[in-house]
């Protein structure tokens, strides 16, 4: 029995004594959704908070059934996505904000490197490269944003991606291919303009 299988039947029988555990088990996920469709490490963590505070008065209101039959994954992913489609909106007439893909302070583990040739500058290319990428998908129209995310950032399965997004799985399949396909005609394009700046 894997763990959200375990969680849903825990949840159904006893939810105040088990809801610590299903944030433990997805807080760093949820956090991570939000960071990458927010781009803000504050608002992230708010909206993070914000989805288990809903997802416990949803719960509270089913009945123990219908909490054992929840796709736990893709139903937080949801919870979480409206949240910041919410606040994408409030902050919409004030311009795109440019997303941190800095996994720092998040309260997942930073990836061990144990090769000592790593230069510092190596890490200084790895750190623009990462942030560029951000940038550019921050670009994405929303849709396309919580597709590729939920896809390529959180790696959930293309039905649990459909039950999330409340989409075809074939609709979600097509805006992670389309948003992949615009986020790499943006990388092309900015390679092309960088080069054409530095021979002008």
């Amino acid at each position: 029995m894997d763990t959200d299988t375990r969680l849903v039947a825990d949840l159904a029988r006893d939810l105040d004594g088990t809801f610590e555990a299903l944030v433990l088990a997805h807080q760093d996920r949820c956090y991570s959704i939000a960071l990458r469709m927010l781009g803000d490490p504050g608002a992230a963590e708010e909206a993070a908070q914000d989805a288990f505070v809903r997802a416990y008065r949803a719960l509270a209101g089913y009945e123990p059934s219908r909490i054992r039959d929840l796709r736990l994954r893709a139903w937080l992913a949801t919870i979480v996505l409206n949240l910041c489609r919410t606040r994408l909106s409030r902050r919409r007439a004030v311009g795109p904000q440019p997303l941190s893909l800095d996994l720092e302070g998040s309260g997942l583990p930073e990836p061990v490197t144990t090769d000592p040739s790593t230069s510092p500058a190596a890490v200084v290319d790895r750190h623009a490269e990462r942030d560029r990428w951000a940038d550019l998908l921050s670009t994405l129209p929303p849709a396309y944003r919580a597709a590729v995310v939920l896809r390529h950032v959180d790696g959930l399965s293309y039905p649990d991606l459909a039950l999330a997004l409340d989409r075809p799985e074939g609709t979600v399949k097509a805006q992670v291919h389309r948003g992949l396909a615009m986020l790499r005609t943006a990388y092309e394009a900015a390679d092309r303009l960088a080069c054409e700046e530095m021979t002008a």
